[in-house]
């Protein structure tokens, strides 16, 4: 795949989604509970195995709704208890939580609620609960219920989903969105339709879901690398049966949805006497399939992703937070999608690098498909170093400038080792930028190379040692595609 190139037609997108969208609200009249997949304003693994899609797409469609829509936002309280991380931001699950109601309010959408789904009291979730009504926030506790989603008669009754909160609503457009996957969005709306049924009150469900992308091929590398996106959900993508035998008619869907549509339908047959859909497939209301304008770009991009998600979980098992089935998944994944390991073209360059110098180092593609290196100094990290270099190739500097000076640098590391306790005095990345910031007050190539931060994001790196906290989070923010190595340094 060349860097950058196009393969999704964002505008088509909006236009066809915003328009399917608003044909399935005009199809329930009195409330529709309208469940989001996905990241819905920084849905950033769309953006990468769709060059093209835009990471905000979501909610541009939903604030030409904000009028009549309001923002249910549903958390595992498991999730809260084990402190769950967002791998593409770097923060956990309830953090996560307050930044999206956050964001939210301050654009103009009305959130209404926190749902703590499959809640249990213990002091990090009934201290997160405390935290959230501090805000003004109301909070819902949803229950596990035995032997879901199979055994219907207790699911619909006073001891199943009628022993949920129900949760006060407004607006005849509910979204029902969530930090990540396996929050128990569906099981939200579904339980809510209950209720509304108990209330006399006819209520419908659709879910926005941009993966699977259901007029794919089942093996097709976007669908795998969802897969590999939610290897440690064990999620599996598989033909919707429902809708073939229904309309003849072969589509991709997940096993939760797959699982949880006979609930659906005997829910929909008790509220409304018949079902409005015939399959899970129906319930979808996703268009993204129908804007791919390059194929090849789309499957080059998820191949890359499925590796990163790969390198990923290596790390994580190194950690203590992956499982080897999660690593035995994501290999037969990468088999599936006919890529290796060997295929990320910036692993071995970062690993000749640390051959050749002894120490850790790291490697960057650009968009053109240069490869530049960084190496440990005294100075600088590899990922300093590798930035720096990056940065003077953006703006044509050579490699033989110095962009920033020892008498800024010097200082920086004093304080780091002599009155910061730290034992190692070399600069971080968050470090390394703001004393190049500082240099380009006065010195014009550190100014030209400040200028060239923005050409950094969708550039891919790989690291020979697992990075620390602080050099993850700044190469997340940058945009940066970043692997490790599962090794400490």
């Amino acid at each position: 795949m060349s860097a950058g190139k196009i393969g999704f037609d964002n505008d088509k997108y909006l236009k066809m989604q915003s328009a399917h969208i608003r044909e399935r609200i005009a199809h329930f009249g009195d409330k529709l509970y309208l469940e989001f997949g996905g990241k819905l304003f920084d849905d950033y693994h769309a953006s990468r195995v769709l060059p093209g899609f835009k990471p905000d797409s979501k909610l541009q469609m939903l604030l030409k709704l904000k009028d009549e829509a309001e923002i249910v936002i549903v958390i595992n309280a498991a999730d809260i208890e084990k402190n769950k991380v967002r791998g593409d931001l770097g923060i956990t699950y309830d953090v996560d939580v307050i930044r999206l109601y956050n964001v939210f309010t301050k654009i103009g959408l009305y959130v209404s609620s926190v749902v703590l789904t499959r809640y249990e009291s213990n002091p990090a979730v009934d201290a997160f609960q405390s935290r959230l009504e501090s805000l003004g926030i109301r909070v819902y506790h949803h229950y596990a219920i035995k032997g879901y989603p199979s055994n219907i008669p207790l699911i619909m009754s006073d001891e199943g989903y009628g022993k949920n909160d129900y949760i006060e609503t407004s607006r005849r457009l509910v979204v029902i969105t969530a930090p990540g996957p396996g929050s128990g969005k569906m099981a939200t709306c579904l339980s809510q339709l209950y209720h509304e049924h108990q209330r006399g009150r006819d209520a419908g469900y659709a879910k926005f879901e941009t993966f699977p992308i259901w007029n794919l091929p089942l093996r097709h590398p976007v669908n795998i690398a969802y897969e590999a996106a939610t290897s440690d959900l064990n999620d599996v993508n598989m033909i919707d049966p429902f809708h073939l035998e229904a309309y003849g008619k072969t589509t991709v869907n997940y096993n939760r949805d797959v699982e949880i549509f006979p609930v659906l339908n005997a829910m929909f047959e008790k509220i409304l006497g018949e079902s409005p859909y015939k399959s899970p497939t129906d319930m979808g209301v996703n268009m993204a399939g129908n804007c791919i304008i390059d194929d090849e770009a789309v499957c080059a991009a998820s191949r890359e992703e499925i590796v990163r998600r790969y390198y990923t979980a290596l790390c994580g098992r190194r950690k203590g937070t992956a499982s080897e089935d999660e690593i035995y998944k994501l290999e037969l994944l990468m088999k599936q999608a006919g890529v290796s390991p060997d295929d990320r073209k910036v692993v071995a360059p970062a690993l000749e690098k640390e051959a050749a110098t002894g120490e850790p180092a790291a490697a960057m593609e650009l968009p053109d498909g240069t490869i530049l290196t960084g190496r440990t100094s005294e100075l600088l990290g590899s990922s300093s170093a590798l930035l720096l270099n990056a940065l003077k190739h953006f703006a044509g500097l050579p490699d033989e400038v110095l962009l920033m000076s020892p008498h800024v640098i010097e200082p920086i590391q004093n304080l780091k080792v002599d009155h910061l306790g730290n034992q190692n005095p070399r600069l971080h990345t968050d470090e390394t930028l703001y004393a190049l910031s500082i240099c380009a007050t006065t010195d014009e190539n550190a100014a030209r190379a400040m200028a060239q931060l923005d050409k950094l994001r969708g550039c891919e790196v790989h690291s020979t040692v697992i990075l620390s906290a602080v050099d993850e989070r700044i190469f997340k923010r940058l945009g940066v595609n970043l692997t490790c190595e599962p090794k400490f340094s």
